[in-house]
């Protein structure tokens, strides 16, 4: 299993960004697909995620109203859409799957069955 994530970059605040994660090697229209990122020095942190079953999506309540996550079950990808960046969006970002999830109620790192290698964001001020 390969997810490849890609479209991070440097921006100023109030800018967007489209991330996109390719998936190979997996069904991908079984699985639940996240965004996590993590700074430096901080744990790793949930961002978003879309459900496998009916598209359903959850945020962050730090990116709520801002970042978009949607996917193509055709493309075996999955975006995140970044609007309004901000300086504390900085971090490198990364993608995950999750075979049948979400499997909890609270979605963590811990929870995934794979993961990318990370695209980083830079936010400048």
């Amino acid at each position: 299993v390969q997810l490849q994530a890609s479209g991070g970059g440097l921006v100023q605040a109030g800018g967007s960004l489209r991330l996109s994660c390719a998936a190979s090697g997996l069904t991908f229209s079984n699985y639940g697909m996240a965004w996590f990122r993590q700074a430096p020095g901080q744990e790793r942190e949930f961002v978003s995620y879309i459900r496998w079953s009916n598209g359903r999506t959850s945020y962050a309540d730090s990116v709520k109203g801002r970042f978009t996550i949607s996917r193509d079950n055709a493309k075996n990808t999955v975006y995140l859409q970044m609007n309004n960046l901000k300086p504390e969006d900085t971090a490198v970002y990364y993608c995950a799957a999750e075979q049948w999830g979400p499997s909890r109620t609270t979605i963590t790192p811990g929870g995934m069955h794979y993961w990318g290698k990370g695209t980083q964001v830079t936010v400048s001020s």
